[in-house]
């Protein structure tokens, strides 16, 4: 069987012994672990100034402007440090092909169907794959407005008012976006163990991601005992 998009690797390569799959190497989890945090710590430190109650609570308003606007510049940080590993830049491939079998999945979630048949996917889905584009995009757009306000004289032909508004709204997006994304991991245990261990386990590989091809395929069952 040929390679399909999302792999870089042969379908016939998978291996069948015992174990677990790699599916994260170790930037790849570095970046989205960081990337993580720094964007609690700008959402918090948001609420902290906006939020009228909770800015009567927390006080020390200057501190939260200030790890507000640098979680905000260095959001993109991790993911620049990332391009220099090769595993996070095929990644970011994945993320940008899509795949005839994509088309597939988003029929089947228009109609509601959930099931892993009904909806193939390569390493990453085709939810996935737009949820990275729009915090993509919604990063730099937060990134360029907050700029605008923190530096006024930048650009004196776009009003700080519309940076402001602008940069509102699409913080309100963001929340939203982000706790449903939140609850999809929360509901998908065996996610998050890929996420925070690297591996997955092979049926679950199979059952939700059946067009991908590990590039790394096995983790010695020993170890997956001992870890167990």
């Amino acid at each position: 069987m040929p390679s399909t998009a999302g792999s870089t690797t042969p379908a016939g390569a998978r291996h069948e012994t015992g174990g677990r799959v790699r599916r994260f190497a170790l930037a790849p989890r570095l970046v989205h672990r960081t990337t993580g945090w720094l964007m609690l710590v700008c959402l918090l430190t948001a609420a902290c100034l906006y939020l009228g109650p909770v800015a009567q609570l927390v006080g020390r308003r200057y501190l939260m402007i200030t790890l507000h606007e640098w979680s905000g510049v260095l959001l993109p940080a991790p993911t620049l440090l990332g391009l220099f590993s090769r595993e996070f830049r095929a990644d970011l491939r994945r993320l940008n092909r899509f795949a005839v079998y994509d088309r597939q999945w988003l029929r089947a979630a228009r109609r509601r169907l959930s099931s892993p048949a009904a909806r193939p996917a390569g390493k990453f889905n085709v939810g996935q794959k737009l949820y990275a584009g729009w915090i993509a995009g919604a990063v730099l757009v937060m990134m360029f407005t907050g700029l605008l306000m923190w530096f006024m004289g930048f650009l004196p032909d776009i009003s700080r008012t519309s940076a402001i508004f602008v940069h509102d709204c699409l913080a309100w997006a963001i929340t939203f976006v982000l706790l449903g994304h939140m609850r999809k991991a929360y509901r998908d245990p065996e996610a998050r163990l890929g996420m925070r261990s690297g591996y997955v386990s092979r049926c679950w590989a199979a059952r939700e991601h059946s067009r991908w091809v590990p590039d790394e395929d096995v983790r010695p069952a020993a170890d997956e005992a001992r870890d167990a």
